[in-house]
């Protein structure tokens, strides 16, 4: 069983969202449904475009990197993106092949 660090991002690309699942296609549902608590970031900034995501296998290692992530300033943010995602298009992972 992996761990995903993901990034979301709105349509406009002018927020990023940075978070931490063990099923990623459930939670990016879970986002683009607003599902959760009401006025939460993802919903209130419309974050449901995936964007960048890495695996990691243990769960300890994928919450120091998601936290790692967070406390980044944006520009490096952008530079990870660019590094799998140069577009920063949305990834459908049926098709992605990274």
């Amino acid at each position: 069983m992996g761990f995903y660090v993901y990034i979301l991002t709105n349509p406009a690309r002018t927020v990023l969202y940075t978070g931490v699942t063990n099923n990623l296609e459930r939670r990016l549902h879970e986002h683009s449904m607003g599902l959760g608590e009401a006025g939460k970031f993802t919903g209130r900034y419309q974050c449901n475009l995936l964007v960048y995501f890495e695996v990691s296998p243990d769960a300890r290692q994928a919450i120091a990197r998601e936290k790692q992530i967070k406390n980044w300033a944006r520009g490096k943010k952008e530079f990870l993106i660019s590094t799998i995602n140069p577009a920063w298009e949305p990834i459908d992972l049926q098709t992605w092949t990274g």
